[in-house]
């Protein structure tokens, strides 16, 4: 075990209290002491954690400090909710919590909204908060930014834990990477009142209070019986497909599911942050033929996918119903941690529980050489509407219009990414959002990030930091202007750090589109909500902090740009100005918005 930093006694306010002068110090006096702050930086370090995202303030400001002293990495944001959101995209990236410090109530609350995202999106994440004392919260007598943290995150987090003593830090810790990293991973809320950091305790009793925790996330072997179910549904298909979901991304089996993929011959779709696991242009994705192969399948295999309204529930017209409640009488095979997630929404006639890892290699054990491929009519009509829509794209991104269009941009960034794969992209908006998910092709894993279950904007900054600090890899973000705002100002710490990332803001003057108008049809009134300030220079925003702003009107103009930011690594962003009528309201999921102007 590794050894605790030894502090001397502190006072309540955070100081290092001055030793009492004696002539013949007792042995009392002589007694090496730990403390709070250092228990709990400790049982971070034993653990493997390395990095912080936070915001600093009462209480927490002293941790901080003494965590960059210690070796830890401290990066520190404008918003606790872009920490957050970069605490839970570093788990999702490294399989390890990542950790978001803020301070309480407020910032609390503003760390809340990344912490339920993580659950959402299975992504293992620690929420540390200072808080109010629970004597005073408990009697309601108005403290300093009172509020019962741990009762309000509880339903939004996957566990949540408060420390009372300084001996219990090291248990409070083990517990929350438990919680987070095993079985299906989440957001996890650790409550720490401020009384607790300066408690004072001998060092060696601290050192043995701390927990490493082994095997955070032991595997879950599936049952012999519910691997050749579902090998025995799949290899009498007729027409077979597989969908692999961020949850296969986060495995890190990428082998075992490539090798699985190529041995049956089955075609398969990826979601948008599996995107990579195999690179986009395999000759077996189905991804160009995806409004085919979804009705038409007879048998699905979800891999680590949740058949959550991203796949319509696996119902409706999506899956060949002629309702809402029709069902399309395809058999679904589901490989996933959670029991509980089968017949969420459809019948699943092939459950495979346990870790993904596991799961594949069992498959993959029980497959021979005389798998049956799937029948060539199925991969012929795959194959055939793939080539017509992979050539209808290709023609409208060989169209150079003036303004430029989403596509005519993103034909730009497509290019880049194919000469850079190890970059990471960020991805968030509406159009932005699933234009750029049609377009760009992927050819890494767990390369794509973006907004994920929720569809939630504001994730792009805190992502960018992130995918920089944790993976040390050039970052490009695809941002639509309106979801840039969210997290804007994060652009200075960017610059803070000087971290590699180039931002493209696709700027059409609004959400959705610019040119929208006040219904009243007062022209003199105020603006149309969905409406931004008209040409807004974005750029701007970075050079005011150090870092490099470009303006661009053209293609040409856009990958000048992209090619010197990822050739330099500074920090880059690129206003990318399309045209205002480019867009459609609420992007692809218009159906979701019942009152949407047809455009």
């Amino acid at each position: 075990m590794e050894s605790v930093t030894v502090a001397r006694k502190q006072s309540p306010t955070g100081a290092t209290e001055a030793p009492a002068t004696s002539s013949a110090p007792t042995n009392a006096d002589a007694r090496e002491e730990t403390d709070g702050f250092h228990l709990l930086i400790d049982a971070l370090k034993l653990n493997g954690i390395d990095t912080i995202f936070g915001l600093p303030g009462i209480p927490i400001t002293d941790l901080t400090r003494k965590a960059q002293a210690a070796g830890l990495r401290v990066v520190s944001f404008r918003h606790e909710q872009n920490a957050g959101y970069a605490a839970s995209i570093a788990g999702f990236l490294t399989q390890k919590p990542g950790i978001c410090l803020t301070v309480s109530a407020p910032g609390f609350l503003n760390g809340l909204t990344a912490l339920a995202n993580a659950t959402t999106n299975c992504f293992p994440m620690i929420l540390i908060s200072g808080s109010s004392e629970r004597e005073i919260v408990d009697l309601q007598q108005g403290d300093y930014e009172e509020m019962d943290q741990l009762a309000i995150a509880k339903p939004l987090a996957k566990a949540a834990f408060r420390v009372l003593h300084a001996e219990d830090i090291g248990i409070g810790v083990a517990r929350a990477i438990r919680a987070a990293v095993s079985g299906r991973p989440g957001g996890v809320y650790l409550d720490l009142p401020a009384k607790l950091f300066p408690q004072a305790m001998d060092a060696e009793a601290g050192r043995q209070s701390l927990i490493k925790v082994v095997d955070p996330a032991p595997r879950q072997i599936p049952a012999p019986e519910a691997v050749k179910r579902a090998l025995d549904l799949l290899s009498n298909a007729k027409r077979p497909l597989i969908i692999l979901g961020k949850g296969a991304a986060y495995a890190q089996a990428d082998a075992d599911i490539r090798a699985l993929i190529e041995k049956t011959g089955i075609p398969y779709l990826p979601m948008a942050m599996a995107k990579g696991l195999l690179p986009d242009t395999h000759e077996q994705s189905a991804a160009a033929a995806r409004s085919y192969v979804l009705p038409e399948a007879d048998v699905v295999m979800l891999i680590g996918a949740r058949l959550n309204w991203l796949l319509a529930h696996g119902k409706g017209k999506t899956w060949g119903g002629k309702s809402a409640k029709a069902w399309g009488g395809q058999k679904f095979v589901q490989v996933d941690i959670s029991p509980i997630e089968a017949d969420s929404n459809v019948r699943i006639d092939a459950p495979v529980v346990g870790d993904i890892g596991s799961c594949v290699k069992a498959m993959l054990d029980r497959i021979g050489a005389n798998w049956p491929k799937p029948p060539s009519d199925w991969l012929s009509a795959i194959g055939e509407r793939k080539s017509r829509n992979v050539a209808k794209m290709a023609d409208t991104l060989a169209k150079n219009p003036t303004p430029m269009n989403f596509q005519s941009a993103l034909n730009v960034v497509r290019d880049i990414v194919k000469a850079n794969p190890d970059a990471y992209l960020v991805n968030e908006g509406a159009n932005a959002l699933d234009f750029t998910r049609s377009i760009v092709d992927m050819y890494k894993p767990r390369k794509r990030l973006d907004v994920g279950t929720w569809g939630v904007m504001g994730i792009g900054m805190g992502f960018c930091v992130a995918a920089a600090v944790v993976g040390n890899e050039q970052v490009i973000a695809i941002e639509g202007d309106s979801a840039f705002g969210f997290s804007g100002m994060e652009l200075e710490t960017i610059c803070r750090y000087k971290l590699p990332v180039c931002i493209v803001i696709l700027n059409n003057n609004g959400v959705y589109r610019g040119d929208e108008t006040n219904w009243a049809g007062d022209v003199d009134g105020d603006p149309s909500p969905l409406v931004f300030v008209k040409n807004a220079r974005y750029e701007k925003v970075i050079e005011a902090f150090g870092g490099v702003g470009l303006y661009a009107t053209t293609p040409d103009e856009l990958r000048k740009g992209m090619e010197e930011a990822v050739r330099s690594r500074k920090p880059t962003l690129i206003n990318a100005v399309i045209d205002e009528k480019a867009g459609t309201e609420s992007g692809r999921i218009t159906s979701l918005n019942p009152t949407a102007k047809k455009t």
